[in-house]
C-alpha cells in the first residue's frame, strides 16, 4: 500500500448548511443543464456510485448502501454531524476555498472546524470586482478601489482564483498582454453601465486587468480552464513566465491531459487533478494515470473539487487515495518503480506540492 501523508485539498468550495430532500440531493451530484433521463436519477452516475462506495461507512452504514438508507442516515444525523463525520474521514489536513460560490455555504473558517483542518482563502477576481462596484459612484472611484481590494485581499488570502476568463468557448478571448489604462476605464464604464442589468464580469479587457491585478500582488492564480487548448489561454500563459507568477489550471475532464502538457510547457504552470478525478468514479485510476504520462510529478496538484455536499469532498479525497495507490502500485508492482520512488511523488502530489506553490505554513 503506498502511504501518502494528510492530504491538501487545493481547491474546493464550502459545504451547504442546509438539510436536503432527495431531489435536492441529487441535483448537487453533478452540473447538468436539465434532469435525470426517465426513470433514473443522478446517483446513476459514476460520482453516485462514488458516494454510496465511500460515504455510507463513515455514517455508520456498509458500503454501497442503497441512496433511500443512505439519505435516511443523513436525515438522522443532521446536516452538521454529517458534514463533520465526512469531512472528517477523508484524510484531509487542509483546505484552499474558493469563496466565489454563492448560497449558505460554509467559509474556510467554518469548513475548518467541521473537518478539524486547517483551511485557507482564494478568493475570486469576479466577485471581488462585484463587490466593489457596489460602493463605486464613478470609474474612477470604482479602478482605485479595486487596486485596494486587490491589495487588501492578497494580504490575507491564499491565492486568486478566476472561472471566467478561460472559462469555455462562449467566453470572449482575453488578450495575453495588460490592456493599457484607457481601455481598462473604457471596459471599467460599460461594466459599471450595466450593472444595473445585472451584468456579470465578461469584458475581456476587465478580465484581463483583473487577472494581471492578481499576477502582480504574487498570490498564485488558479485558473479555470474548460478549453485549456485555446491560444488566449496559452498566450497568457506564455506572456505570464516572467513575472514570477505561479498559476494552477483548474481543467475538467476530458480535457486533462492538456492541462498536463501545459503543466510539462510551462515553468509556472500547475495541474490539478480534481476535475478529472472526481467525476470519474471507478475510472480515476486511468484518468490519473494518463494525467502523470505528461505532466512533471512535481507540477500535480490533488483536490477534490468538492462543491456543495460535503460528500463530494469526501469522494475526492478517497477517490484519490485510491486511484493514486493504484496506479503507482501498479508502476512498482511491474518493476517500472521503487517503492522509495512512489511513496516520495504520491507525498508530493497529495500534499507536499500544493504547500509548495502556496506557501503554507509547514512546507
Amino acid at each position: 500500500m503506498i502511504e501518502t501523508p494528510p492530504l491538501v485539498d487545493q481547491s474546493c468550495h464550502g459545504v451547504l448548511r442546509t438539510e436536503l430532500g432527495l431531489g435536492t440531493f441529487e441535483a448537487q451530484l453533478m452540473r447538468s443543464a436539465g434532469p435525470p433521463a426517465a426513470g433514473t436519477t443522478f446517483f446513476d452516475t459514476q460520482t453516485g456510485f462514488a458516494v454510496r462506495r465511500w460515504c455510507p461507512p463513515l455514517l455508520g452504514l456498509e458500503p454501497h448502501a442503497a441512496p433511500a438508507r443512505y439519505l435516511a442516515r443523513r436525515r438522522e444525523l443532521g446536516a452538521a454531524e454529517t458534514a463533520r463525520r465526512l469531512l472528517r474521514g477523508s484524510g484531509v489536513a487542509a483546505y484552499l476555498v474558493d469563496t466565489g460560490v454563492t448560497g449558505d455555504l460554509t467559509g474556510p473558517k467554518e469548513l475548518a472546524l467541521a473537518a478539524d483542518a486547517e483551511a485557507f482563502e482564494a478568493v475570486r477576481l469576479e466577485l471581488l470586482a462585484e463587490q466593489v462596484a457596489d460602493t463605486s459612484a464613478t470609474v474612477g472611484a470604482f479602478l482605485a478601489n479595486l487596486a485596494e481590494a486587490v491589495h487588501h485581499a492578497a494580504a490575507g488570502a491564499t491565492a486568486f482564483t478566476c472561472a471566467t476568463a478561460f472559462g469555455g468557448a462562449d467566453t470572449p478571448a482575453v488578450a495575453p498582454e495588460p490592456p493599457g489604462p484607457g481601455a481598462v476605464r473604457g471596459a471599467a464604464g460599460r461594466w459599471l453601465a450595466g450593472r444595473a442589468r445585472g451584468e456579470a464580469v465578461r469584458d475581456p479587457v476587465l478580465l484581463a486587468h483583473l487577472l494581471w491585478s492578481a499576477v502582480a500582488s504574487g498570490l498564485p492564480l488558479q485558473l479555470h480552464t474548460a478549453a485549456p487548448d485555446s491560444a488566449p489561454l496559452t498566450g497568457f500563459l506564455r506572456a505570464t513566465a516572467g513575472p514570477g507568477a505561479r498559476l494552477v489550471l483548474l481543467g475538467g475532464y476530458p480535457h486533462h491531459r492538456r492541462t498536463a502538457q501545459l503543466a510539462a510547457a510551462f515553468p509556472h504552470v500547475y495541474a490539478d487533478t480534481g476535475a478529472a478525478l472526481g467525476p470519474s468514479g471507478a475510472r480515476a485510476a486511468a484518468a490519473l494515470a494518463e494525467l502523470l504520462e505528461f505532466a512533471p510529478f512535481g507540477k500535480v496538484l490533488f483536490s477534490s473539487g468538492g462543491r456543495h455536499l460535503p460528500e463530494l469532498h469526501a469522494v475526492g479525497a478517497l477517490v484519490f487515495r485510491e486511484a493514486l495507490g493504484r496506479v503507482l502500485g501498479g508502476w512498482v508492482a511491474e518493476g517500472s518503480w521503487s517503492w522509495r520512488d512512489a511513496e516520495r511523488v504520491a507525498a508530493m502530489v497529495a500534499a507536499g506540492n500544493a504547500r509548495r506553490v502556496y506557501r503554507l505554513e509547514g512546507d
